[in-house]
């Protein structure tokens, strides 16, 4: 694998992986770029990339050099939801086994959900079935104009049941209730319109556009940057009634106190960089 950063020490040695494994971690910067490396198989999840999922977004959470985690999948398609071979053997499972698996699923895709950092999906091509589960995840979702997208459950005769949550929240319950019934192919024009896509881009754009989304999370405030993050989860769909006013309050009060906020506002009115302004490779984010 490719690693280009100024990081150094523990984060380095733990995100590294061979080429032969199922995840692809490279960083450059603050930016930990994870890809989901089992092409051949359309990325699609089996336990082992699971596991490796799951414990590289909760490393890259709780390192304090990592700004942004980019998502992103190897060949053509960004993630074909489960592998056929690993779902053959859930036939086969006890009714405990089949409730560990989903959970170890459950728990990927809640650790990314809930990682305190930002997380931007490069759909490079389609996602279907826990790659819609995925994307949905992250907080920034950008696609290739060529990608389409299917919760396709239902065929198989299963349930979106565990991407359900996320889904749900990115494309809205008017559209779950169609194409998680349907199980319907649709297009990243469709996908976009639904608000389960942020910005579709010609394919050749996509690493660029994703890129430099992830250089603009990098040059705001890392405090305010995750501040944010939990403003959104914690207020989507909340009542606006006198407690939620006052946790508004509480905050803002809380941020403008802090050694980064003075020093955003010190850098703006003095037209100079803030001092958490970061390296990427050779060129500043």
């Amino acid at each position: 694998m490719t690693v280009t950063t100024p990081l150094s020490g523990p984060l380095s040695a733990s995100l590294s992986a061979p080429m032969s494994a199922p995840l692809d971690i490279t960083y450059d910067g603050a930016i930990v770029r994870l890809t989901l490396n089992r092409p051949d198989m359309r990325n699609a999840f089996d336990e082992t990339l699971i596991a490796a999922l799951t414990t590289a977004v909760k490393q890259a959470g709780e390192d304090p050099r990592v700004r942004v985690l980019l998502l992103t999948g190897a060949g053509k398609a960004f993630c074909a939801g489960g592998d056929l071979n690993w779902m053959r053997k859930m036939a086969t499972y006890s009714d405990a086994d089949n409730r560990a698996d989903a959970g170890r699923l459950a728990d990927m895709l809640h650790t990314i959900w809930s990682c305190p950092k930002p997380v931007v999906a490069c759909v490079n091509g389609d996602a279907y079935a826990g790659g819609m589960g995925l994307l949905s995840t992250c907080d920034i979702a950008v696609a290739a104009d060529s990608a389409h997208f299917c919760l396709s459950e239902t065929r198989l005769g299963l349930l979106p049941a565990t991407i359900s949550p996320y889904v749900i929240r990115a494309m809205g319950e008017r559209a779950a209730n169609r194409y998680f019934l349907t199980a319907e192919r649709f297009d990243a024009a469709t996908a976009l319109r639904l608000g389960l896509l942020h910005e579709v881009v010609p394919a050749e754009h996509l690493h660029d556009t994703a890129n430099a989304i992830c250089r603009t999370l990098c040059a705001n405030g890392p405090d305010a940057v995750q501040a944010s993050k939990r403003l959104v989860r914690d207020f989507a769909g909340q009542p606006v009634n006198a407690a939620l006013i006052n946790d508004t309050v509480e905050r803002i009060a809380a941020c403008r106190s802090t050694d980064e906020a003075r020093e955003g506002v010190a850098a703006f009115l003095e037209k100079r960089e803030p001092s958490w302004r970061v390296e990427s490779g050779t060129h500043s984010i």
